[in-house]
């Protein structure tokens, strides 16, 4: 059995995820493909999606306008695993507001009931990297890159934390719904993408 996942590719570190992904496919000897996605047909054929950093209004007001929102909806409530890096965590969440300008009024997906605060840790001269754990799901020890980072403010019920940084909450999931404030794909650990491949394994066996 072949797995399909995809890398929105509108804008943002498709590449590298590209790469990380193909990495991990690799290293767990799982057959399937890595592609670069942006229309709704594309989408429609995927078997997990990861939704790359980069520019979250730009992403997401581009997915509105080529009608990839929708499907993308879709696919996810019906349990297509996805990985929302920075950008990519605040698409898939419910509430969003910058440390800077307030309220943000971009295309949201409204699927992961967390609120996020744009730019907690600063503006891109901000950035910075730090050592981080994910305990709960087998990643005792990460090097977290953090590049204009959104922190989670608040979750729902149903939400589990899966890693906090000075007492901030920065990555997330949700059954099929990881999010991550920080970008994996910009270093060699590779363990956080083998974690999302097999969860997208998973869901398909």
């Amino acid at each position: 059995m072949s797995l399909n996942v995809g890398i929105l590719s509108i804008q943002g570190d498709v590449q590298e995820n590209l790469l990380s992904t193909k990495a991990a496919f690799d290293e767990l000897g799982i057959n399937g493909n890595i592609t670069q996605v942006k229309t709704t047909n594309e989408i429609f054929q995927l078997d997990g999606l990861i939704i790359p950093g980069g520019e979250s209004t730009t992403i997401g007001q581009l997915s509105l306008v080529n009608g990839s929102l929708k499907i993308l909806k879709e696919k996810i409530e019906n349990g297509m695993p996805v990985l929302g890096i920075c950008a990519g965590m605040i698409m898939l969440s419910m509430t969003v507001d910058d440390r800077v300008v307030g309220k943000t009024d971009q295309p949201l997906l409204n699927i992961l009931d967390i609120k996020l605060q744009r730019n907690s840790f600063g503006r891109q001269q901000d950035s910075f990297e730090s050592d981080i754990s994910m305990d709960s799901i087998g990643i005792p020890k990460f090097n977290g890159i953090f590049i204009r980072a959104p922190t989670v403010s608040d979750i729902g019920s149903d939400v589990e934390i899966l890693s906090k940084f000075n007492g901030q909450i920065i990555a997330v999931k949700k059954g099929n719904i990881i999010g991550t404030a920080f970008h994996p794909e910009l270093t060699t650990d590779i363990s956080l993408h083998k974690y999302f491949v097999n969860l997208v394994n998973s869901s398909k066996n």
